[in-house]
């Protein structure tokens, strides 16, 4: 049974975590002190909950709190070795603990832990922040709020922060909370009411008093030619410069996008202050640590052609790395971590908006939503004072700091297909669906491409959502409609790594049967189709400079004449020779190019409910619903050939274990004699 106090707590975190004026994803805890019995004595102890490392205040659960004993987190301060030993102070939280399970203590437990109050909220709100970094924070702070909360210098968070705010509260009765320099705010309150109330009055005191005393135009005026292109050119210029910029920020290791091109950030991309404000980088620490120091910022107007900007990118890609690579040597020293990459993570287009990146999807949107947090902490410090953001050394001391070095190493190994962005054509049933599940189970971003939007969109859904994938309609024979689901992939995810042509048809017809209109139907969605698909993602694969996969679901059809089948089968040799004809070409830029030649896939197939099966059946005597059977017992395994199985040879041949094969073709058909390769 959850104690109630952490159960006030949860809930309170809930709440403040929802709101994005309150704080950011994963920023911030909340702690809430109780009484329980101790199961070993009978006796009561007080313990504090506190939400744990990397965990979320809008979706915290029991699962996410870590639980200590008062008794023991407070007797630490006897043994405290100062400032240059603080970080030991993580490692001896864990000998505080209380039970088993939860999450591991944060470092910024000692700051529940050490102040005298039943519920303590750290968060970091927009407004709060905007006090924080501005350059004369300590002044405004008492003016804003008066003797309620008191301005802490900035320090690096730990068992010291805990300390000064644990004496500031004592020091000053009348206090509700604190605003830490460079960094965020702290409140607390004798119950989760009114810690949460204390939160919010900090919050909407400083957001009223900036929209009542700051400047009307707080970065300035607007630059001639900066301007927000209309919606329909910034997402047409955008997903023409997505695999470019993802190829650069790509450099050191694969990286997943994301684009933003809301208000706030065109605002900021067309004012005076851009490469002012944006050179200065952010501050709190949970916006740098996503964002990296500083963005990169394109400095050409939207005026400027596509090729013009491309260059442009490149040179400050350039110019980027070398700044960053000076950052880490500055402020390096000989235990500090190994530099993590030198490419951007944010990367500013004036027009346009905002590109962001990381590991796989949630992180760069994520990352994209903490650059907007910063946006707005910019424009309230500047509407009141002069943003002055952490000392670009301080921020290196978060950077690489060993405790943010061992929160990474703890992060569980990347699944095969992380960091890959896949787009499934015929996705949304049989083959495809079943190719889009095993691709996003092992980590990749998927398009589900179908002609039936609603369903490619249901799939989508049940793989976990936009973070996860997307679904779009796509008409395969139609080349504007090929282009725009392409495109819809970039701007969704950054860029495309791996292809499956997969979409198809067939009319089960013998040659006398087989209309004009039969032959170009199936041609047009399988052999035109593949080449409109495969041209449109090669143009965004050969931008990228990242290689990639293209897989062609082909058909034993494609070298074993079966009967009743001419554009069928003719088709798909078509497919066939694609395979063979791209790989050569493709080569030159690091894509692989394979097929898979599949036969008599009838579970979930789309095709085979929509009459092949029912015609196939009749050209062999069986009744339909043992077509399935009757495949399996013509091949040398007589098994019974499944979507999953086709799944598996793509995940197979898309994985890191065959990176030397293109131009291949797999057989997925239970062993077909007559359809071995030659």
């Amino acid at each position: 049974m959850t104690n109630p106090a952490a159960a006030d707590l949860i809930a309170r975190s809930n709440r403040l975590g929802a709101d994005p004026k309150t704080t950011n994803y994963a920023g911030g805890n909340t702690s809430a002190k109780g009484i329980a019995t101790d199961p070993v004595t009978g006796q009561d102890v007080e313990l504090m909950w506190v939400k744990g490392s990397g965990g979320d205040l809008g979706t915290l659960t029991e699962k996410g709190l870590a639980v200590l004993r008062l008794d023991r987190m407070r007797a630490l301060v006897d043994v405290y070795p100062g400032l240059d030993r603080e970080d030991e102070m993580v490692a001896a939280f864990d000998y505080c603990l209380h039970g088993k399970g939860g999450a591991a203590p944060s470092i910024d437990t000692a700051m529940h832990g050490l102040v005298d109050a039943a519920h303590v909220d750290h968060l970091h709100p927009d407004a709060g922040i905007a006090i924080a970094t501005a350059a004369d924070g300590p002044a405004l702070t008492e003016k804003i709020f008066g003797e309620k909360v008191v301005w802490v210098p900035w320090r690096r968070p730990g068992f010291q922060l805990g300390l000064d705010i644990a004496e500031i509260k004592a020091q000053n009765p009348e206090a509700l909370g604190c605003i830490l320099g460079g960094h965020g705010i702290t409140a607390w309150g004798d119950s989760s009411d009114e810690a949460e109330t204390n939160s919010l009055w900090i919050i909407d005191t400083a957001t009223a008093y900036i929209a009542e005393h700051g400047k009307a135009q707080p970065f300035g005026g607007v630059v001639t030619g900066f301007e927000a292109l209309t919606e329909a050119d910034r997402r047409t210029r955008a997903a023409a410069l997505a695999p470019t910029i993802r190829g650069l920020a790509s450099t050191d290791k694969p990286m997943v996008g994301h684009f933003t091109d809301s208000d706030v950030v065109l605002d900021f991309l067309a004012s005076e202050k851009l490469a002012q404000l944006s050179a200065l980088g952010t501050s709190c620490p949970d916006h740098f640590l996503r964002t990296k120091v500083k963005p990169m910022v394109l400095d050409l107007p939207a005026s400027a052609t596509i090729d013009e900007q491309i260059a442009r990118l490149k040179e400050l890609h350039e110019a980027y790395r070398a700044d960053y690579q000076a950052y880490y040597d500055a402020h390096a020293t000989a235990d500090s971590p190994a530099i993590r990459g030198a490419d951007p993570l944010i990367v500013l287009v004036p027009g346009v908006g905002m590109f962001s990146y990381g590991a796989n999807k949630q992180t760069a949107r994520v990352a994209g939503e903490f650059y907007v947090n910063a946006i707005n902490v910019m424009r309230g410090a500047e509407a009141l004072s002069t943003y002055a953001p952490i000392s670009d050394a301080e921020k290196f001391r978060i950077e690489y700091w060993a405790l943010e070095e061992a929160k990474l190493q703890r992060m569980p190994k990347p699944k095969s297909h992380q960091g890959r962005i896949a787009f499934v054509t015929g996705a949304a049933s049989g083959i495809g669906k079943a190719i889009a599940t095993r691709l996003a189970a092992e980590g990749a971003c998927v398009v589900v491409a179908d002609l039936d939007l609603e369903k490619a969109q249901a799939v989508a859904s049940e793989l976990g959502g936009s973070d996860v994938a997307i679904g779009v309609a796509a008409n395969v024979a139609d080349a504007d409609g090929v282009q725009a689901a392409i495109d819809a992939t970039v701007l969704a995810f950054g860029g495309i790594d791996l292809v499956v042509n997969n979409a198809g048809l067939s009319l089960s017809k013998p040659l006398l049967e087989t209309t004009e209109k039969d032959w170009d139907l199936q041609h047009d969605v399988m052999a035109k189709g593949s080449f409109l698909v495969s041209r449109a993602a090669a143009k965004a694969l050969i931008e990228q400079g990242m290689g990639g996969d293209v897989i062609y679901i082909s058909s034993k059809n494609s070298v074993f004449a079966g009967p009743n089948n001419i554009a069928y089968s003719a088709t798909k040799a078509d497919q066939a020779h694609q395979v063979r004809l791209l790989a050569v070409e493709l080569g030159a830029y690091g894509v692989r190019v394979n097929g898979i030649n599949p036969d008599g896939v009838v579970r979930g197939s789309g095709i085979f409910a929509a009459g092949w099966g029912a015609n196939r059946a009749a050209t062999y005597g069986v009744n339909e619903e043992d077509l399935g059977q009757y495949y399996a017992n013509r091949t040398i395994l007589k098994r019974e050939v499944v979507p999953e199985n086709v799944a598996d040879a793509v995940f197979v041949l898309t994985g890191p274990e065959l990176t030397r094969t293109t131009g291949l073709h797999i057989p997925v058909d239970s062993g077909v004699a007559a359809a071995f390769l030659r």
